[in-house]
């Protein structure tokens, strides 16, 4: 028993100095990013930190070295291989965009919307695959296309597919026509595109390490929203959905931009888990999802 109570002593001392270093180095979520390194590491969970017997002869040197790379702003998920986006546990790395909470909230609203059991939905900019995934586990019977135009990406979001139906498709949404076989016959259009605008000012882990053409979306960030909204208006059905996620400067902008097309109703703003403007809906008219 004291062996025990002497190793959950040490690692309690090493959590609390890597919590210190990494509020040092300017990180705001230290002591949980500190728990997750140590319990990644041990392979617990970090509600069962206090409970280990023993985190092995090595821990404290790859702690160690860990917690440095981290306090480099080396992103938390870079770290550990892995990223919760919703019910999920997606793999991620160097070369996609890690996916944020702030995206559940969109995710939570086409949970919401009555679809089609053998319905089309398309993901744009799917990165990971994060929302292509999750739609199909809520939706098993759908046809989900994933579209993104990064190699890297779509290698993450192919081993985050593993037992869906997801189907992957590498092209550059801003490309004029784009697969006008999906044309009037799709129930549902989401995306999560680069939206931040060019000079905006981000995180070390964005703009060392999360991909930038993932990340800007042009002077004003709407380089790429704009060919999306004509895609969903392209692709939608009458009834069909859309949803798309913008920055939080432009939520004007991209109501505008969806109204200007006139065939898109019930037009709506809404906000992210922490208050802010987030993503935009809209209905195509004509008709409504059975």
């Amino acid at each position: 028993m004291r062996r025990g109570g002497t190793v959950q002593h040490s690692v309690r001392r090493a959590i609390d100095s890597a919590a210190a270093t990494l509020a040092e180095a300017g990180i705001a979520s230290a002591r949980w990013d500190a728990e997750e390194l140590a319990a990644h590491l041990t392979g617990t969970e970090r509600g069962r930190l206090a409970l280990l017997d023993s985190p092995g002869d090595d821990f404290f040197g790859r702690y160690r070295d860990v917690v440095a790379a981290r306090s480099r702003r080396v992103p938390l998920q870079h770290l550990t291989g892995t990223a919760a986006f919703g019910p999920l546990m997606l793999r991620v790395g160097p070369g996609v965009f890690i996916p944020r909470p702030e995206t559940e909230a969109l995710l939570a609203w086409v949970t919401e919307q009555r679809l089609p059991a053998r319905s089309v939905i398309v993901d744009l900019c799917t990165g990971s695959g994060a929302l292509a995934v999750a739609l199909a586990h809520q939706h098993p019977a759908a046809r989900i296309i994933a579209v993104d135009d990064s190699a890297a990406a779509l290698e993450y979001a192919r081993r985050n597919a593993a037992g869906t139906a997801v189907e992957l498709v590498r092209a550059d949404v801003t490309t004029p026509g784009l697969l006008p076989d999906l044309d009037g016959g799709v129930d549902v259009v989401v995306a999560n595109p680069p939206y931040v605008p060019d000079a905006a000012p981000v995180e070390p882990e964005v703009a060392q390490y999360d991909p930038r053409h993932a990340v800007f979306g042009g002077p004003d960030g709407m380089a790429v929203i704009a060919p999306i909204v004509e895609l969903a208006c392209r692709w939608l059905r009458p009834g069909g959905v859309f949803a798309v996620e913008h920055d939080d400067t432009t939520s004007a902008e991209t109501v505008e931009l969806v109204r200007k097309t006139t065939l898109f109703e019930d037009v709506m703003e809404h906000q992210d888990l922490a208050g802010r403007p987030r993503f935009v809906t809209a209905r195509k008219q004509g008709g409504a999802i059975d």
